[in-house]
């Protein structure tokens, strides 16, 4: 890890009151947060729909942070311009469903934004092998991707150990995140295995005093973890 990736928490607005979608976008953003998380599902490639360009647009014009969309669907290359068009500023895309991920990452760097590839729990890090310097973002799911809430499975830390491992090696510029179960009792691991950003939800969104105290208090675990 260099020191050109510090620890950044990443809310999910999955997470967040729809209702008052820009109130708790400017909460996090009073916060502490360094990026905004927002969770694209089909229904198909996972099992939950969430939201799509309107929101990504709604989202942008609120907020001031960055935009992350994990697109959590099948064949995300369709989708890639219209995702930046909308305002994202980097565009995670899953391993398990670009057939083409060479020419995907190149299309998002081609839009002019950051290039992140995701990986479920189970797929193995042997499938970065050919394009992991052509990444800015490596997100490690820490649950099975579809929905909130769950609980952070064990063995992803270890992946995260030797996720970090590599990067140090092939692009240590490259941003090494993790999205499942994160919340102030697993943080601590989390980062103490290299990564450094992370998406968290009802840690923020549901923390006891307000989202500005959610977030500082997942800053001080993964710090004291360094």
């Amino acid at each position: 890890m260099t020191p050109s990736n510090p620890i950044r928490i990443a809310p999910s607005l999955l997470a967040a009151d729809f209702l008052h979608l820009g109130d708790e976008i400017a909460a996090v953003e009073r916060g502490g947060a360094d990026r905004l998380h927002l969770d694209v599902m089909d229904g198909v490639f996972v099992p939950n729909i969430t939201f799509g360009m309107p929101v990504i647009r709604a989202a942008r014009k609120a907020a001031t942070l960055p935009l992350e969309a994990h697109l959590m669907i099948t064949a995300p290359d369709r989708y890639i311009e219209a995702v930046a068009e909308a305002g994202a500023d980097t565009i995670l895309i899953q391993i398990e469903a670009a057939t083409h991920l060479d020419r995907a990452l190149n299309q998002i760097k081609q839009a002019g934004k950051r290039a992140g590839l995701v990986l479920n729990p189970a797929t193995p890090l042997d499938s970065l092998s050919e394009i992991v310097e052509l990444l800015d973002v490596l997100l490690l799911m820490t649950v099975n991707p579809g929905f909130g809430g769950q609980r952070l499975i064990g063995y992803t830390l270890e992946k995260v150990r030797r996720a970090r491992e590599l990067l140090n090696r092939r692009n240590p510029e490259c941003d090494l995140e993790v999205d499942g179960g994160i919340d102030v009792n697993t943080i601590a691991s989390a980062a103490a295995a290299g990564a450094n950003v992370f998406v968290a939800g009802t840690a923020v969104f549901a923390a006891q005093g307000g989202a500005a105290s959610g977030i500082a208090a997942l800053l001080e675990a993964a710090r004291s973890a360094r």
